[in-house]
């Protein structure tokens, strides 16, 4: 199992360094969950990098690697749902334990009634060792696009209190969700925007931003960066870079 995971992690590497860009986990903006469903049947492949900006004080860059799979699972319009797996490597003792589950329940915007928002209820980094990588965060979104503006998201999460930690070592399980993301249509339908915000002062804690570029309607990449609420839980801030490849 081990010499298969660190297969699939060079490969990782490999191809989003290549193409210099990388995304998996559920189907998110730059850092947290969206609205966003993958359609039944649909396989999605997402290999993001998390590439430390510098060392932290200790002179180490524990980079981040994810390897992920995720798969629509229901056959309706109104109703979508997907469930998916990452193999993630960070550097740390939980790198014996890389892998982590993640779902996803949701309507589109416009289905409930003519003008309504998306909705999405879902779960992420269910990890599979207890007390090292159970971070089992659940959360609810609704997001709803505006004329020019883009469409605007805003949700809530909660996660393990055990894991989930200010530099204090307190609870700090629990924060807001919001984003901001748009196509970019002015210069090029395939181009696309995205600000996010997941709060806490935890390991998840973090204010992201990038661009996509769509090179074919089943393939695209994502070049963003992420300012970590607290550099002492979630270590240095990252570049990141994400592909994403739908079959």
């Amino acid at each position: 199992m081990k010499k298969l995971v660190n297969v699939c992690l060079l490969i990782a590497m490999l191809v989003g360094l290549s193409a210099t860009v990388a995304l998996a986990t559920p189907s998110t903006q730059i850092w947290i969950p969206s609205t966003d469903i993958q359609g039944f049947k649909t396989l999605h492949l997402g290999i993001d990098n998390y590439l430390r900006s510098r060392e932290d004080d200790g002179g180490n860059r524990p980079h981040v690697y994810d390897l992920g799979l995720t798969t629509g699972i229901l056959p309706f319009d109104k109703i979508q749902a997907e469930a998916g797996f990452d193999l993630i490597t960070n550097g740390s003792s939980a790198d014996d334990y890389p892998l982590y589950f993640n779902a996803k329940l949701g309507t589109p915007e416009g289905t409930l009634f003519g003008a309504s928002p998306a909705l999405a209820v879902g779960g992420f980094a269910f990890g599979t060792e207890k007390d090292l990588t159970d971070y089992n965060i659940v959360y609810g979104l609704v997001a709803k696009t505006l004329p020019i503006i883009g469409r605007i998201s805003a949700g809530y999460y909660v996660g393990n209190e055990d894991l989930l930690l200010d530099a204090n070592g307190e609870k700090d399980n629990d924060g807001i969700l919001l984003s901001w993301d748009r196509t970019l249509s002015e210069i090029s339908e395939k181009l696309w925007a995205a600000v996010d915000y997941q709060g806490g002062d935890n390991s998840f804690g973090a204010l992201s931003f990038g661009l996509s570029y769509a090179f074919a309607p089943n393939v695209s990449v994502i070049l963003g960066y992420d300012f970590y609420n607290e550099n002492a839980t979630a270590g240095e801030d990252t570049f990141t870079t994400q592909l994403d490849i739908n079959f």
